[in-house]
């Protein structure tokens, strides 16, 4: 049996950024960039009117004479003297003979065209080549998570594809004879199956592709080949059959599928029966199968693989500094991760902590994380919890 401590830098030490993939611009938010992003073009690539209005040459007197039209798109020359103008849309190329754009606001209409009220400095709202970006600049460096600014950003370079790490390719299975399908007439002695639903659930939150979900009863043949195929993904979740049961034949089945066990068993509550190992680059997690159990362990170490994996993130336990509010004695010998509602960083636990409870975790947005050396904690000690989202 491991620490906690100890388990995360195991997880640490055998998990590395899955390899380079170059995706469209439709494949890539959430993902992280894996060279440096130069320009292509400069940003804008032409001068641009800042404004809708019109475009003179700065030092015009009186009244100006109309002579053309500039809109978005158009690429349009003009033969313009001192006493012309042209209309110019916002984003519009602004002609090369003029260098100034007077809001439409500020002028008056006049037969021939406009008469200035306000007169604008020269080059008022006329953005110049590279404003943005200059052609060749670094725009973004490696590292990078991508976000719907950026690819936006980068269609606007008019880049469609970039080097990213690919996501992790998650497999997830749930085992259990007394497993019964949500919204069927509950037989006796069985249960409805949460964890699917829930692991499915939390990895939506996560940089993933998750290609394979399935329940397997508890049976040898059936446990091994679930394995087999789940193998085909870069990381393997197990939730249930890891203890030592009659019925529990996920640790057999892994190593008959050759995974090799990295450790077995974690000294926390709740999640103690927490296995991983590798096979190759593959990522195996074997989860306890109570909900509460699955759901902590997952939290902490597979989020952790998971992070690391997609270039997204360390592997680190992230403790903050909080304040406690009531007592609690941990009697347990074990590190502990309690459910708890943190609110301007003080913390609550909640009195429904049993590996088979979900209901606490409905409430909380934390863990108050326990060492396994703290027996006791008191009100307004101060104490380290983990934030967390669902």
């Amino acid at each position: 049996m491991v620490s906690v401590f100890q388990a995360l830098s195991i997880i640490d030490q055998n998990t590395e950024a899955l390899s380079p993939m170059l995706l469209p611009l439709s494949e890539v938010n959430g993902c992280v960039l894996a060279e440096d992003v130069k320009a292509p073009i400069n940003l804008p690539p032409f001068r641009q009117s800042a404004m809708d209005g019109y475009a003179f040459q700065y030092g015009a007197k009186g009244d100006l004479k109309l002579i053309g039209e500039s809109k978005a798109g158009d690429f349009q020359e003009f033969e313009v003297s001192k006493s012309d103008c042209i209309r110019i849309f916002t984003g519009a190329r602004v002609p090369d003979q003029v260098d100034t754009v007077v809001m439409q606001e500020h002028v008056e209409k006049t037969i021939n065209g406009i008469r200035i009220l306000k007169m604008p400095e020269k080059g008022t709202n006329v953005r110049p080549i590279g404003e943005q970006i200059k052609q060749n600049e670094v725009v973004l460096n490696r590292g990078t998570q991508i976000n719907a600014a950026i690819v936006g950003f980068l269609a606007g370079l008019g880049i469609s594809k970039v080097l990213v790490i690919r996501k992790p390719k998650i497999s997830l299975i749930v085992t259990g004879n007394e497993l019964q399908e949500p919204g069927t007439l509950l037989e006796p002695g069985s249960v409805y199956e949460s964890n699917q639903y829930m692991l499915e659930a939390a990895l939506q939150s996560e940089n993933v592709e998750l290609i394979h979900s399935e329940h397997v009863l508890d049976d040898k043949e059936s446990t091994f080949h679930a394995i087999q195929k789940a193998l085909e993904a870069d990381l393997v979740m197990i939730s249930g059959g890891i203890s030592v049961g009659d019925y529990d034949f996920v640790k057999e089945s892994l190593e008959k599928n050759g995974v090799e066990e990295k450790f077995y068993k974690v000294n926390q509550k709740p999640g103690k029966p927490l296995w991983y190992g590798k096979k190759g680059e593959k990522q195996v997690f074997a989860l306890p199968g109570n909900p509460a159990s699955s759901l902590t362990c997952f939290l902490i170490y597979v989020t952790a693989a998971i992070r690391k994996m997609n270039g997204t993130a360390a592997i680190d336990i992230n403790l903050k500094k909080g304040r406690m509010k009531g007592n609690y004695k941990n009697v347990f010998n074990k590190s502990l991760f309690l459910q708890v509602r943190e609110g301007g960083g003080e913390l609550e636990v909640y009195p429904k902590q049993a590996s088979s409870m979900l209901v606490s975790f409905t409430q909380s947005n934390a863990f108050l994380f326990v060492p396994d050396d703290v027996k006791e904690i008191q009100d307004g000690d101060e104490v380290m919890y983990i934030p967390f989202k669902l």
